[in-house]
């Protein structure tokens, strides 16, 4: 499915702020500390590729990998 480029950056962004939120609330972080853990991960770099189809799943789903990479 094809989306534009203003879809692909709001699908995006929406999931960006709930991996935010999680890390804030489940990992006891600083929004400051969340921020920089979610734009300075790896998986920041597969969720920004729309080739990747990340934006399409769930906030959950995203945030499993997301709790991976930082589990190693």
């Amino acid at each position: 499915m094809n989306v534009s480029q203003a879809e692909f950056q709001n699908m995006k962004e929406e999931i960006i702020k709930d991996l935010i939120v999680r890390l804030m609330d489940e990992r006891g972080l600083a929004m400051q500390e969340a921020f920089d853990t979610v734009y300075n991960s790896r998986l920041f770099e597969k969720l920004s590729d729309p080739k990747t189809g990340l934006y399409f799943q769930s906030s959950g789903y995203v945030y499993s990998y997301l709790q991976d990479e930082l589990n190693q």
